[in-house]
């Protein structure tokens, strides 16, 4: 019986030398390791989660071939706690494979915010082409004699967003050059381009919302006070009243100012400039040669483009050409398909690529990203608006493969956690 209980110590003293052993190897193991035994073992450890939002988190892995090194560590990702009280879909697309790398929830209706902005650029591209113009044009009708237009004057709206004080100086200019300093008739404003809605469908009344003229000088719907301004400061007498009227088919255009599509596509993008983005919506509007252009119009030509990329139109919402409006609902399957469609098509592609926003470097995504494999490769749109965070766009994988990609978060209380999930999303893509 002694000699049984001391074999029993023995045993019990030994056991505790080999588990204190066992514990101390544990300490001793790299980081990164720790973070991949939490990532199996610990899957529901908010604090093992947590530690994925540190840059030393996301680290190149070796042992796994690609994409499988990407997708698990994605996965990673999505079990933080943040996706217990908010939504994500997401998909990541191999444009070189041909074939998508990463799906989530790829296919809920989601609002996209700023990211439509992208279908907008595509389609516009697509209908309108790279060369397009956004135009006003000074038009009269009458003739000339001895310094006075004997007739009406039209100052035709194209609904230019970047029509400005230069260019109003340029219209009376020209007035000027024909010798004219006296208009016996009315000066009209003609704002048929589009209809009379000044704002977009499912707009919030506190929003800084843009107006929706096809006359506007400096972003404001002030062109004809301004204009009145101009003629009286250049010397010009108008006999008549000064109104609105669609210009006749028999007036003569004396001059017109333009603003190429890569201008209004800069800004548009780069700054996620809403009044670009309206504006851009309306010559898809007013390309179906409907006068005055309605959104129905433009909701129209991208529904055409939704069937040509190989979607149901039926499945989603457009209801402006911004992302403001609150009605606007698509899902990352249809934002990757256009930015599939983008790709396959050069000219689309090389309007639309120099435009967004630069991770690191310009735009919206200038302070985002700054790491070495994300800075200068992450070319994106943003998306922000109460509760969602978006962002889509492409980027160049570290095995060289092209990937276009969508990440809608939604549900956010704090914007801020889904663009962290977004930039990880693009670390983990941009490194593995």
């Amino acid at each position: 019986m002694t000699a049984l209980k001391t074999n029993s110590k023995t045993t019990t003293k030994y056991l505790g030398l080999l588990l204190a052993w066992l514990f101390a190897l544990t300490l001793a193991l790299p980081a990164e390791a720790q973070i991949v035994n939490s990532e199996i073992e610990k899957e529901n450890d908010s604090t093992a989660v947590d530690s994925l939002w540190s840059d030393s988190a996301v680290v190149k892995n070796d042992t796994l071939p690609w994409p499988r090194n990407v997708q698990m560590a994605i996965d990673a990702l999505l079990r933080d706690d943040m996706f217990q009280t908010s939504q994500v879909g997401l998909m990541v697309y191999d444009l070189d494979a041909d074939s998508a790398i990463y799906r989530h929830n790829e296919r809920q209706l989601l609002r996209p915010a700023s990211t439509l902005k992208v279908i907008t650029a595509i389609t516009a591209l697509d209908r309108l082409g790279g060369s397009y113009q956004f135009k006003t044009e000074l038009c009269y009708t009458g003739k000339v004699d001895s310094c006075v237009l004997r007739g009406d004057v039209y100052c035709v709206g194209g609904f230019d967003p970047r029509f400005n004080s230069d260019d109003l100086r340029a219209l009376v200019e020209a007035l000027r050059k024909m010798g004219v300093d006296t208009i016996r008739g009315n000066v009209y404003a003609d704002r048929t381009m589009k209809d009379r809605d000044s704002l977009g469908e499912g707009w919030c009344w506190d929003d800084d919302n843009p107006t929706l003229s096809p006359l506007l000088i400096g972003r404001k719907d002030l062109f004809m006070d301004r204009f009145s301004a101009e003629l009286r400061k250049a010397g010009i007498v108008v006999t008549g009243v000064f109104g609105e009227a669609r210009k006749p088919q028999d007036a003569y255009c004396i001059v017109s100012r333009f603003h190429t599509i890569d201008q209004i596509l800069m800004r548009m993008l780069k700054q996620s400039d809403n009044l670009y983005a309206e504006s851009m919506f309306y010559q898809i509007a007013a390309s179906t040669g409907n006068r005055p252009a309605t959104a129905r119009d433009a909701r129209s030509v991208i529904r055409q483009l939704v069937s040509k990329v190989g979607l149901n139109p039926a499945n989603y919402q457009f209801a402006d050409g911004s992302g403001l409006s609150l009605y606007n609902y698509v899902s990352p399957e249809l934002e990757v398909r256009f930015l599939r469609y983008a790709f396959s098509n050069a000219i689309i592609y090389n309007h639309l690529y120099q435009a967004l926003p630069i991770a690191g470097r310009d735009g919206t995504l200038r302070s985002r990203m700054q790491g070495s494999f994300t800075r200068g490769n992450v070319h994106a749109k943003t998306g922000t608006v109460t509760g969602i965070s978006s962002l889509c766009g492409y980027l160049t994988a570290a095995n060289g493969h092209h990937i276009c990609f969508s990440i809608i978060n939604q549900g956010l209380l704090h914007g801020i956690n889904g663009r962290r999930f977004q930039d990880k999303v693009c670390n983990i893509l941009c490194r593995n």
